[in-house]
């Protein structure tokens, strides 16, 4: 049971969207005793490059990417991203990587969105292939690679690859190809009744090894609970739209994503957590996204290093 963090590009109110910034912060983790930082993927850095330099400059931190959508980018050129990111952190690198939402991306992108069930087992084959020492020779319904030189890259090894799985077939075809899951806004009920046990099935079905469960959760440590719930709701309410985190806030309960934030005083916050490893989470993740200054950050950071790890 690991507890890491998930970074923004900025710690300010706008994000100052420096790559210094970044590595700051990572070091910040780092000193707090948190095992891992990982990196989100918008519009402006790229996550993987991000996760590479903060990982070499940070030495001992895992890092990692929550997530990058595999639309539209291709498998190979995410692979070479990837395999530079593991080979410059020594080994401490994962590629989280996602569906994406195609409310949100056809239109930024104009691009069809592709069958996405087919199009993630599909780009995971590839994945796997390349990330096995294999050359891959592959043709599917969305995604070819046949590189006609090697796709690996020296120093990279066995490279994690997560998936941002959430529904029942997303979970199936990650248990299947990849090594584990990292989710949000799925709660300690959804974890323990859905995700863990449809992940798990799939994985001892392909005679995978143990999946890692990924919980990445908004967290909050402050005395200004009310101050803290509307800066979630504010935050957060994008989520509520999208069928995906709808399913899974309604198997929750809740209402709107700001209910599955953990807030509160250290007591209260180290419980929550402690929910999301009962639910079968191997590794929690805190969001930067919900954190209103450098002060309640330090605040929030300095519990979950302090929260025992295994």
């Amino acid at each position: 049971m690991t507890i890491g963090v998930t970074l923004l590009s900025g710690d300010s109110q706008p994000a100052k969207n420096t790559i210094d910034e970044l590595v700051a912060l990572t070091r910040d983790a780092a000193d707090a005793g948190l095992s891992s930082a990982w990196f989100a993927q918008l519009f402006g850095h790229d996550a993987i490059a991000a996760a590479a330099i903060a990982g070499r400059e940070v030495p001992g931190i895992e890092v990692g990417t929550s997530v990058v959508p595999i639309y539209p980018r291709h498998p190979l050129l995410v692979s070479a991203l990837a395999q530079t990111a593991q080979a410059a952190t020594g080994g401490r690198f994962s590629l989280g990587v996602g569906l994406g939402a195609k409310e949100f991306l056809e239109p930024v992108y104009g691009i069809e969105y592709p069958r996405p069930i087919r199009h993630l087992r599909e780009y995971l084959t590839v994945l796997r292939e390349v990330f096995s020492g294999r050359q891959p020779d592959f043709e599917g319904d969305t995604v070819v690679a046949r590189p006609p030189f090697p796709a690996t890259v020296t120093g990279s090894g066995e490279l994690p690859l997560i998936v941002a799985a959430l529904g029942p077939q997303a979970l199936r075809v990650t248990g299947e190809l990849a090594d584990g899951t990292l989710t949000f806004l799925a709660g300690p009920k959804a974890l323990s009744e859905e995700i863990v046990p449809r992940l798990v099935q799939a994985a001892e079905s392909a005679g995978r090894p143990s999946p890692r469960v990924i919980a990445a959760v908004s967290v909050v440590v402050t005395d200004d609970v009310d101050g803290a719930r509307a800066n979630a709701v504010e935050k957060l309410a994008f989520y509520g739209d999208l069928p995906s985190y709808r399913r899974l806030l309604d198997l929750e309960g809740v209402s709107h994503p700001a209910d599955l934030t953990l807030i509160g005083d250290e007591r209260e916050v180290a419980a929550g957590i402690q929910r999301y490893f009962d639910a079968g989470a191997t590794e929690v993740l805190a969001s930067q996204a919900v954190l209103r200054s450098p002060e309640e950050r330090v605040r929030t950071w300095g519990l979950l290093g302090s929260l025992p790890q295994a």
